[in-house]
């Protein structure tokens, strides 16, 4: 184990140091600093390598958490990196982007902060990097079997990298016209520098997994031409249609999705030339929601010089303790102060927006009132509206699912309830050979989920081809069980 008095000796927790907010929001390079190896290490040897370690059940990977914390305090990099890497393909992703529910699973987080979980995880990935010790795995022997990947997001990726490793051929369609979905597009800079996913995707590459850019499966080719041509397909294009809202002015100019904003906004910044820009330079900027999108916002709202950032949310401002019906060791839903809402703006909760407000087309105000709960559901006030000043306003408000064009109709997949991709217990659709990973049958969710579930349905393909596979399933579609592969 880590030091056995560590959490004894250091009861501070002490997270990674972040640039000053004058300084970062004139740029998009990433928010956070390295930490000094010593204090690292020592907040790596908080680590108590419980009876049973919790932060296993909070993680969707099962990743190997008091092992690479020990490793990490006794300065044994290489060999963290190895068992961080038996668990999750991508450590430089969740360390960065992931809200790690193994934290709030930490037993030490009983009566103490808990461990710094996701700083050491992504401590170890940086350090492998830079000593050069992330290699290529290529199979030792091909299989005759092609598999097609639809999506370069997380779970496509995740897909595609183990079944490359179990020595089939995978083809990994992108409709965009680079690799990354999400990762690439979709988070801001500040929060993960795209040579994150250059580099992993290099040693895919040397691993033999082939990448279609510029692809869009269903148009350009069909989802029954990828069935004729590949072994197996795999869908994972994520859960990517965005909830509207739709109310009085919602065609008025200036009401925009969050993603046509954050994705317009990393092109910029990626140095192409985007014509039309949504710029919120000198602008008064509104954001519907106030989740994780919504945050990414305010950042790229502030680094365009904005002249106000608001953030109105329907609902209750969440705790800053655990409520009593979410208990140790469960997730809890707590306000918390992103690096975004350091950088400014206003918060605004039991919010309900009413109507857009405009002139000439244009918009110019939202029209809001405070929110009041009867008989269950959230309903605006009569009598407490007033306007708020909005020459932007960014729709956060969650994913409904992914986007049905061409599945129904080409391969006839079947929907749930959820809109998500319907799929059985070894993550196979109703079609014979086409699966589903990831957001698209899963539903909006966090980025380790996304890379367990690719993960595992690389594991039911592998099996569904081979008769057996010796490839890790981490978790069942289900969230319950493990698929008895």
């Amino acid at each position: 184990m880590a030091d056995p008095r560590g959490f004894l000796k250091v009861r501070e927790r002490e997270t990674q140091p972040r640039r000053p907010v004058p300084v970062r929001i004139m740029d998009f390079k990433e928010v956070y600093e390295r930490q000094e190896k010593g204090v690292l290490q020592e907040q790596a040897g908080r680590c108590m390598d419980c009876g049973i370690p919790f932060c296993h059940q909070g993680c969707p990977l099962g990743n190997l958490i008091p092992e690479w914390n020990d490793l990490t305090w006794r300065d044994k990099g290489q060999e963290a990196i190895e068992r961080l890497h038996a668990t999750n393909n991508f450590p430089e992703f969740t360390g960065r982007l992931c809200p790690a529910p193994c934290e709030a699973s930490c037993v030490l987080g009983i009566n103490q902060p808990a461990v710094t979980i996701k700083q050491v995880e992504v401590s170890i990935i940086d350090q492998a990097f830079d000593e050069n010790w992330v290699h290529p795995h290529a199979p030792e022997r091909l299989t005759d079997k092609t598999i097609a990947v639809v999506g370069s997001g997380p779970a496509g990726l995740a897909v595609a990298q183990q079944l490359t490793r179990a020595g089939h051929t995978v083809a990994v369609y992108e409709r965009d016209d680079k690799i990354g979905g999400l990762l690439r597009y979709g988070i801001p800079d500040f929060k993960m520098e795209k040579v994150q996913v250059d580099r992993r995707l290099e040693q895919m590459r040397a691993e033999g997994t082939r990448f279609r850019t510029g692809v869009e499966v269903g148009k350009d080719i069909s989802w029954e031409q990828l069935r004729r041509r590949y072994d197996a397909v795999v869908i994972a294009t994520g859960a990517t249609v965005p909830r509207d809202l739709p109310i009085p002015g919602r065609e008025l100019a200036g009401v925009h999705f969050a993603m046509d904003y954050l994705v317009q906004s990393n092109r910029a910044v990626a140095g192409e030339k985007v014509k039309n820009q949504i710029h919120a330079e000198g602008k008064h900027v509104v954001i519907l929601g106030g989740g994780d999108t919504g945050a990414d916002c305010i950042g790229t709202a502030h680094r365009h010089q904005a002249a106000s950032v608001t953030t109105l949310a329907i609902g209750k401002q969440p705790p800053t303790e655990r409520a009593a019906h979410q208990p140790w060791p469960m997730y809890p839903t707590l306000f918390e102060v992103a690096s975004a809402h350091e950088e400014g703006g206003e918060r605004t909760y039991l919010a309900s927006t009413v109507e857009f407000v405009g002139e000439n087309g244009k918009l110019t105000g939202v029209k809001v009132a405070e929110t009041e709960y009867v008989d269950g559901r959230r309903l605006p006030k009569a009598g407490t509206e007033r306007i708020i000043p909005a020459d932007l306003v960014f729709l956060s408000l969650g994913f409904t699912g992914p986007e049905p064009a061409g599945l129904a109709e080409q391969v006839h997949t079947e929907f749930d309830e959820r809109t998500n991709v319907r799929r059985d217990g070894y993550y196979m659709t109703n079609t014979p050979g086409v699966f589903a990973a990831g957001d698209a049958g899963r539903g909006q969710s966090l980025i380790v989920w996304a890379i367990a579930e690719g993960r595992a349905c690389a594991a039911a393909v592998d099996k569904w081809l081979e008769g057996s596979t010796r490839l890790p399933a981490p978790v069942a579609p289900s969230d319950r069980a493990i698929a008895p592969l």
